[in-house]
């Protein structure tokens, strides 16, 4: 059986948020045109467009919502997708390439617009700078930014030089990079209890501590049974269904499961830092992340902490001493910061697929599935959960070219899939120290 969680994991996040109540429980049965399963940045922006449009919404959260990867990430706000434009030429040729970046870019105006239209406070800060962590891979990062503006028409990208990047981050164990002046940070959790709100305005119902036990279909419609002992228990009959749990979508769905994989990350943030330190750190407040396959990324927060993520896992659970884990991946970066207080340090699982490209499918007559933005959710999540809700109401241009491009299922099937997941893994990690 599967745990209910009333409150958030104890982040940063959860710490610097109103403390609502929960929502009520799903009870007995009800009926909708869309039922959404996860009450993140996928499920609460296809609950926006789908209520707007005048659809009648139920969307069920097992937990909170913002409970998993929407609420707990790093924050950081990125352009493009989670592959780069050089490997989806290669992958999928010039013209899908070139709608990948449009998508990505309309995620992002996606994300302004929302933010902007209802008035959700949730931190945004212009500006994202790469650190290469290799000295070979500063000429490639500013081919790239070149390439963006040549082919792409994206002139928002800066190249840094060592001593440029190392003023612009407070440290200097990293070779050059550039910045992003189009992509940027944010407060996840406050956007995602932000989309909560909007999309209860819009007429969605929105339930806490529900678990989607089952799916089913009668009469040309989709059911999904909840319950967990005494609570959230109910059904749903629907038109469609949403599967949008992203890490979280084991027992609903094999075919999805076996190409949406689980993995855990970690992030930690210090005490308040003294203005002059943060002002050393990060004086114009961008986020950072750098060139490590096994990515390390972190921020200046509005009231000064370093946020700070590091380290992945491939088992079941979190590491035994988080914060020694996440804080010896810090000191590599900072070790100036080896002394300093750590205030909140928590883990979280995301969806990674074998493609590193989102999971947009239709596994059965009315179900969706948006799922495995690989640590590229922020704008990805919400404007895939959207795809998909357009493609319920007619125009399924966006959600069709992400189908295509389905991620293969891992190999090894589902008892082999997570060792070979955790070797290669662990590879990629290796070569990150080594070369």
């Amino acid at each position: 059986m599967t745990e209910i969680a009333s409150a958030h994991a104890p982040s940063y996040y959860a710490a610097s948020v109103e403390d609502r109540p929960v929502r009520p429980a799903l009870a007995g049965a009800v009926r909708a045109d869309v039922a959404i399963v996860g009450g993140g940045f996928t499920g609460l922006n296809a609950a926006i467009t789908l209520a707007e449009a005048g659809r009648s919404v139920v969307l069920i959260e097992q937990n909170r919502i913002g409970w998993g990867a929407s609420g707990r990430n790093g924050g950081q706000l990125h352009s493009g997708q989670r592959r780069d434009q050089d490997y989806l030429e290669r992958q999928y040729g010039r013209d899908t390439a070139r709608r990948l970046w449009s998508f990505a870019e309309e995620a992002k105006a996606l994300l302004h617009e929302r933010v902007r239209r209802f008035g959700i406070d949730c931190d945004w800060t212009q500006g994202l700078i790469h650190a290469a962590h290799k000295e070979r891979l500063v000429a490639e990062d500013w081919a790239y930014a070149e390439k963006l503006a040549r082919d792409y028409g994206y002139d928002a990208v800066t190249p840094l030089d060592r001593q440029q990047l190392a003023a612009a981050i407070g440290t200097d164990r990293y070779f050059g990079g550039s910045r992003d002046g189009g992509a940027g940070h944010l407060h996840p959790l406050k956007l995602a209890q932000g989309l909560a709100d909007a999309a209860e305005a819009a007429g969605a119902a929105l339930h806490e501590a529900t678990h989607a036990l089952a799916l089913r279909h009668v009469d040309g419609r989709v059911r999904i049974e909840t319950g967990q002992g005494e609570i959230g228990q109910g059904e749903i009959d629907a038109g469609a269904v949403l599967l949008a749990g992203n890490g979280y979508l084991a027992g609903l769905d094999p075919d999805s499961e076996a190409r949406v994989m689980p993995i855990n990350n970690y992030i930690l943030t210090t005490e308040p830092l003294s203005r002059e330190a943060a002002d050393h750190l990060i004086p114009g407040r961008e986020a950072v992340s750098d060139s490590r396959f096994v990515v390390y990324y972190w921020r200046l927060t509005q009231d000064l902490r370093l946020l700070f993520g590091g380290g992945e896992s491939y088992r079941r659970g979190f590491p035994p001493n988080l914060r020694s884990f996440v804080r010896a991946h810090l000191n590599n970066v900072y070790p100036q910061l080896a002394t300093a207080p750590v205030s909140h340090v928590w883990g979280g699982t995301l969806g990674v697929t074998a493609s590193r490209m989102p999971c947009l499918r239709r596994t059965a007559p009315g179900v969706y599935v948006a799922a495995g933005f690989s640590g590229h959710g922020v704008a990805m999540a919400g404007f895939c959960g959207h795809a998909a809700a357009c493609a319920m109401l007619g125009d399924a241009d966006r959600f069709d070219v992400f189908e295509k491009l389905a991620p293969p299922k891992f190999p090894g099937g589902r008892a082999f899939r997570w060792p070979i997941l955790v070797l290669a893994m662990s590879w990629f990690a290796l070569r990150d120290r080594l070369w």
